[in-house]
């Protein structure tokens, strides 16, 4: 049988894992916003702003790429709303309102 404070430092290290991932998630979500405006600035891919563009387009293709497979782009005239991020953030919030209550 466990002792007390064995069980008590194994559910700390479950709500720290659970804060660590909360955490994360958010992060993310600031990182697809960030992409977001971002993309909306024309600068070369030499410039600092496109190097930091592409590291972030770097970690949310992964993520991103699949939804814009799945969700076509909304057309309004001559341009297309590309509606992937809203859902993935729209997720990551679901995400995060069921882990970290």
């Amino acid at each position: 049988m466990k002792s007390a404070g064995s069980l008590t430092s194994a559910f700390s290290t479950k709500a720290d894992l659970l804060g660590v991932i909360c955490t994360l998630l958010g992060i993310y979500v600031w990182v697809v916003i960030g992409r977001i405006i971002l993309e909306w600035i024309p600068v070369p891919g030499d410039h600092p702003v496109g190097q930091v563009r592409r590291v972030l387009a770097q970690g949310t293709d992964p993520v991103l790429m699949p939804l814009r497979r799945a969700i076509p782009p909304l057309r309004t005239g001559t341009i297309a709303l590309d509606l992937s991020p809203i859902v993935l953030i729209i997720g990551l919030q679901i995400v995060q309102a069921v882990l970290c209550r």
